[in-house]
């Protein structure tokens, strides 16, 4: 069963965020676009690159009013740890959300449960605590959050303009199409 357009579910965890322990909820995504991104756990290989990725494009996350959360199947104790000796982690400004209960993975569909670790999922959530996009894929295999970006622009773009919907490839700015029957086969 597919998650798009279904409500988060209720939660409650912390995560390490600018040097404090935060409560993270469904709440907390509520009010302004989400984009949660799991990873299977803190210390390993690729994830410090996608934070890092995440990292070097928030202020663009954070132009267009959206929030990122970065979720591992850790305590938020062991994130403020791996925030602060990794380079690549350290550079992250958007909460470190720890899932040692793995409520949120399972939640969302990313849990392994024989490794107990979370698969690459990545996640947008409109204002409205709906999801509206997501990704999930094996974890050998790192994302590039600028797609990422393009497609949370391409949420907020239809959520703003009913009726309208986003081609292949598009980007902010370029056109978009109105479904009709005068398209059917014109394409």
């Amino acid at each position: 069963m597919s998650l798009i357009n279904t409500q988060v579910q209720p939660f409650k965890t912390q995560a390490f965020h600018n040097g404090q322990f935060v409560d993270v909820t469904e709440q907390s995504f509520h009010g302004k676009w989400s984009v949660v991104i799991f990873m299977p756990a803190a210390f390993t290989f690729n994830c410090p690159t996608e934070i890092e990725d995440a990292a070097n494009n928030y202020a663009e996350f954070q132009k267009v009013g959206a929030e990122v959360y970065i979720v591992t199947t850790d305590t938020h104790f062991s994130h403020k740890v791996w925030h602060e000796t990794s380079p690549a982690v350290g550079k992250a400004q958007f909460p470190l959300v720890g899932d040692p209960t793995h409520a949120l993975t399972n939640a969302f569909g990313v849990h392994i449960p024989e490794e107990g670790l979370a698969l690459r999922g990545t996640f947008v959530i409109n204002p409205e605590g709906k999801i509206k996009t997501m990704e999930v894929h094996s974890n050998e295999i790192a994302r590039d959050v600028g797609e990422t970006l393009r497609k949370l622009k391409a949420a907020q773009f239809t959520a703003a303009h009913p009726g309208q919907v986003c081609p292949a490839k598009w980007q902010e700015g370029a056109a978009t199409l109105t479904p009709s029957l005068d398209l059917v086969g014109k394409i």
